[in-house]
This record gives structure tokens, sequence and C-alpha cells, in this order.
């Protein structure tokens, strides 16, 4: 069985990321998204096991410890990592996995090598646009709007890290463009836009 690709993909808090994956993911066959352990609290209509693994700050420092993560940040006050046996499993049924990190955690995997991905930034058209998205949710207070601002001028300065750069100006548009990103890459892949390997027959 061909083994999955994994899609490492990063953005500041309100860029819309959610959405272009929600979208896509229902558009695309064979694409499985990796749930994150994190110490903060659910927001409303968040599953656990899900949107994230929720635990306590004990919980995510013993499997820390016990080297359960492949990589973890702490981001605006919470803790988030990336649990290595699960990931690998996920990988290995063939499915494409979609990691949604932070640039902390971007940078540990790209430095540690340990599984070859694909890296996406999505950004927002500008600042004004990320703090009018950000208000609009209504879901925040005045400080975390502030504090994910501020966190987002230096995400932002990420970018070049990255291989691919969305900018989520118009839905559809960056919707279209992270769809042609997972295609191309499972072209490279050998693989069909559908993530099945293309077998060749006959001889060349």
């Amino acid at each position: 069985m061909t083994t999955g690709k994994l899609f490492i993909l990063s953005a500041p808090s309100g860029a819309g990321k959610t959405t272009l994956l929600k979208r896509v993911m229902a558009d695309l066959p064979g694409l499985a998204f990796s749930v994150s352990h994190t110490t903060r609290l659910p927001r409303a209509g968040e599953l656990d096991g899900v949107d994230y693994h929720f635990v306590s700050r004990d919980q995510f420092e013993a499997m820390g410890e016990q080297g359960t993560f492949l990589e973890w940040a702490e981001v605006h006050g919470n803790l988030y990592g990336t649990s290595r046996p699960a990931l690998l499993a996920q990988l290995a049924t063939g499915v494409d996995v979609i990691l949604d990190i932070d640039v902390q955690g971007a940078e540990i995997l790209r430095k540690s090598a340990a599984i070859p991905a694909a890296s996406l930034f999505i950004t927002p058209p500008s600042l004004q646009e990320l703090e009018r998205r950000l208000r609009g949710r209504g879901t925040d207070s005045e400080e975390t709007i502030l504090l994910r601002l501020k966190n987002a001028r230096v995400e932002m300065q990420a970018v070049l890290d990255y291989e691919y750069l969305i900018v989520n100006d118009r839905l559809e548009q960056a919707i279209d463009t992270l769809r042609a990103v997972v295609i191309a890459e499972r072209s490279r892949g050998h693989r069909l836009p559908t993530g099945q390997a293309i077998e060749i027959l006959g001889e060349l």
C-alpha cells in the first residue's frame, strides 16, 4: 500500500484555514485531518477527538516526557502537540494527512526531517482584514484579539520558509489553489488526483 503524503499547513488565527480545509477535504477523497492535542478549552461547537484532543496541562506534559509528540509548542498560552504514533498510523493507511500547526511546530518538523512533507502557509490579504475577521467572529476578548494580531505579525514573517503561499482574499480562489496544491503533490508522487497510485501497464 502507498504511504500517504503529509501536508503541513500554518496560518495566523483568523486567516480562514479551517474553512478552506473543510471545503477541500469535502471535494477530494483520501484526505484526513491530524487531530492535535491541546491544553486550551474547547470553543463552541468543537468536539473532543474531532477538532482536538483536549487534555489538561499535566496530561500534556506527561505525554511529552514519554516522547509521544513529534512536535509541540506553546501558542497563546496553551500547549499544542502532534502525536507521532497517531500520525504515522494515519499515513500508513495510504491517506494523505493535513497537519494544522503553528510556525514553531512547522519549523521543528522541517529541521528534523522526520517525515517528508509539503508545507503551506495561508495568509489574509492584510493585517487590517485579519483584525476585521477576528472581531467579526465575536468569540474572543479584546485582550485575546490584540494578542492574536501581535502573534500574526510574527508568524507572517515565516512565509518564505514554506513551499506554498496561499492568500485567502477571495475564498473560492483560495480553495481552488489549495486543491491544486494537493493534486500537484499527488501527481509528483505518481498518484491520481484521488490519491490512488498510478499503475503503469506494459513495457515502456
